[in-house]
């Protein structure tokens, strides 16, 4: 999540980035394998960036991290640019800074990243006013898939959200339309104003991979689950399924959620795409059918599911980029 306000804490004067401390920064980075990519990523120090960055560390990419606060585990070697993203001249300088301060020993100034991955964002309604929430996430996605295509960027990835299909901030109970949710038929049609600026984002990555013939792959992220939320919160999740109705009983961890982003760094030539971003195994305890039979039975069920198979359905990432989910909750979690 990001804010529009800026930071106070002064930063470092002149004299204070020293060669010493260049160095000392350097050091504590990871360095880049030969295949990886070098990745500016907004919204790193979030609920889902703090898992995702070490993921795509682990694959040899390099990354930096835009926000307005340090990525939260200092060990792992990730630089933290502040950047109000709705301020399209910071925007433009944060995909050519340096990725910590050794980049100065290069001795050349930085080139446009080759991937930007854009998960910042006012998480939710209800953090500022409404209005606020739409100004924000609209902007600041407009001007990061702005700025990375006219720098030439190739490879943009970008965070929709479950909550554009509908349900999940809808005023009352409202029913589904079909199931599985699946992004190519489904009339995604939200009452609030967070999803609507989700939708907007989507609708501008299209605008801009038209215009610029690049990839940009938009994914539809279902509600995040951090490791440790296995013990505290599944076993509401799945003794009181009533509780996991807005969220149409899916999820995604935010550790699979890092295989899925390197797997669309991987995949190229797609042009703009929509992803359902959420493992493949839905939260019931019963079989799929079975389960929205007794829970929707007004709601249709499109074509057959598998098993346990999440109703905001992954089998197009499954099948175009090779998803395989790793972290099932019933690893962590016995009912």
């Amino acid at each position: 999540m990001f804010s529009p306000f800026r930071l106070l804490r002064p930063f470092p004067s002149r004299t204070s980035i020293s060669a010493l401390a260049i160095r000392a920064y350097s050091s504590s980075t990871t360095t880049m394998a030969p295949t990886g990519k070098r990745i500016v990523f907004t919204g790193g120090s979030g609920k889902a960036g703090r898992h995702v960055i070490p993921y795509l560390l682990s694959k040899g990419h390099t990354v930096l991290n835009l926000d307005l606060v340090d990525f939260p585990d200092p060990t792992a070697g990730v630089f933290t640019l502040k950047t109000d993203l709705t301020d399209s001249g910071q925007v433009f300088n944060a995909l050519t800074t340096h990725y910590n301060f050794g980049g100065y020993e290069h001795g050349y100034p930085e080139k446009a990243p080759d991937v930007v991955i854009h998960f910042a964002a006012i998480a939710r309604n209800m953090l500022v006013p409404d209005n606020e929430c739409f100004r924000q996430n609209v902007l600041a996605t407009y001007n990061i898939i702005e700025a990375a295509s006219k720098l030439g960027v190739r490879k943009i990835l970008t965070a929709s959200s479950e909550t554009t299909y509908g349900v999940c901030f809808s005023e009352g109970k409202t029913p589904y339309h079909s199931f599985p949710l699946d992004e190519a038929t489904y009339d995604r049609d939200p009452m609030d104003s967070y999803a609507l600026s989700k939708l907007c984002g989507e609708r501008t990555a299209r605008t801009f991979a038209r215009r610029y013939g690049h990839d940009i792959y938009a994914l539809i992220i279902g509600n995040v689950i951090e490791p440790h939320e296995y013990a505290t919160d599944f076993p509401t999740h799945v003794n009181q399924p009533e509780t996991r109705r807005r969220n149409a009983w899916s999820y995604i961890d935010a550790r699979d959620l890092g295989q899925i982003c390197d797997l669309g760094i991987q995949k190229s030539g797609l042009g703009f795409q929509v992803f359902n971003a959420t493992n493949s195994t839905s939260t019931t305890k019963e079989p799929i059918e079975e389960f929205l039979k007794k829970w929707e039975p007004d709601t249709p069920i499109t074509r057959p599911m598998e098993e346990f198979e999440a109703p905001l359905s992954n089998r197009k990432i499954r099948e175009v980029l090779g998803f395989k989910e790793e972290h099932d909750w019933r690893k962590y979690y016995q009912p």
